[in-house]
């Protein structure tokens, strides 16, 4: 039996390790709040919004502060920035990492008691001796050195990278400890189940709407086998799905609201998603850009998704280069 730690002292530095011991610790105090539900106050609205315009559920806030103030006290830590909070925290100024989280996401499921999720990502820190400012985050994808998620379902579980595969664990409620339980986690290129909200149908782009088309089709169609729907609204428990069964998850743009050219935000949720996918087998992109390859203007920017089984993922860029545009509905 392989633990978080014992696996950590071979698979990564000793910052990194440290990093992720903290995330863990912090991750334990979220999932036994969840575990007491009702019985421990949290559910419900907190009360105000955050940096999004979302309201906060109770949890959000509480996870956060939990993350927050248990990363800035680690040494390695540079810095640390959260998706419920407008502006960056600096931390240690001799710190090599930095570190990005969306504290518990799906965090809208809390109150009926669905799957939520913590999701994060680790950039390497270049200006030690100094404060860390937003441009320091600003980096692509590619740069990560260590992204994952904690999952809070039946069961919680960790599924982490640091660059060569994705290790998955469980939490052993008894020793309190992670413990591996694969070591290399793959998806497989063809799939026959998707993940979209399909309510928003007559927002997206023509290459999305022509895509769902030929999958409802199913053996009729041009595809020539049956797909299931599966939609959880909650980007974690949707990714976690394709990393055991695989798939492929979309929130492609659409015209909804002006402005915005995707719900998930690039930092928190794409980035460290696109990472472990990759890692795993998979492929993801904006709709046709890798998104890993994508330089942030801000720490809160968003942008669309499609990521899962490498064949649907290329297939669907293929549509939109057919269609001659871009994701954002831009001509190519």
């Amino acid at each position: 039996m392989t633990t978080l730690a014992q696996y950590l002292q071979t698979h990564t530095t000793a910052q990194i390790a440290s990093t992720m011991t903290t995330l863990a610790t912090a991750s334990v105090a979220i999932s036994n709040l969840l575990s007491q539900g009702a019985l421990a106050g949290i559910h419900g609205e907190a009360g105000g919004q955050n940096v999004q315009g979302e309201a906060q559920k109770k949890l959000d806030v509480i996870s956060n502060d939990l993350l927050l103030n248990s990363l800035i006290q680690n040494p390695n830590c540079a810095g640390v920035a959260s998706e419920e909070l407008d502006d960056i925290n600096p931390a240690n100024e001799n710190g090599t990492l930095l570190v990005t989280f969306d504290p518990l996401d799906g965090s809208s499921n809390i109150d009926i008691n669905m799957t939520v999720g913590t999701i994060f990502s680790i950039l390497p820190y270049h200006n030690q001796g100094q404060k860390a400012t937003e441009s320091d985050f600003l980096q692509a994808g590619k740069h990560q050195v260590a992204a994952g998620y904690f999952i809070y379902g039946t069961s919680t579980m960790l599924a982490v990278t640091f660059g060569a595969g994705v290790a998955m664990f469980s939490f052993d409620p008894v020793s309190q400890n992670y413990v591996l339980i694969n070591e290399k986690v793959t998806i497989s290129e063809q799939t026959a189940e998707y993940a979209i909200n399909s309510s928003n149908r007559r927002y997206w782009l023509p290459p999305i709407q022509q895509y769902i088309e030929e999958l409802t089709q199913g053996d009729t169609g041009v595809r020539n086998k049956d797909y299931n729907t599966r939609w959880v609204a909650a980007m974690i428990a949707d990714v976690h799905r394709i990393l055991i069964r695989g798939g492929i998850f979309m929130y492609p743009y659409d015209t909804k609201i002006e402005g915005k050219a995707g719900k998930l935000r690039l930092m928190y949720e794409a980035n460290p998603m696109s990472f472990i996918i990759e890692q795993a087998g998979g492929a993801s992109t904006d709709g046709v850009q890798r998104i890993m390859d994508i330089e942030p203007t801000g720490i809160h920017q968003r942008i669309p998704v499609v990521l899962g089984a490498k064949e649907e993922v290329e297939y669907i860029k293929a549509l939109h280069e057919m269609a001659g545009i871009l994701a954002n509905g831009e001509k190519a």
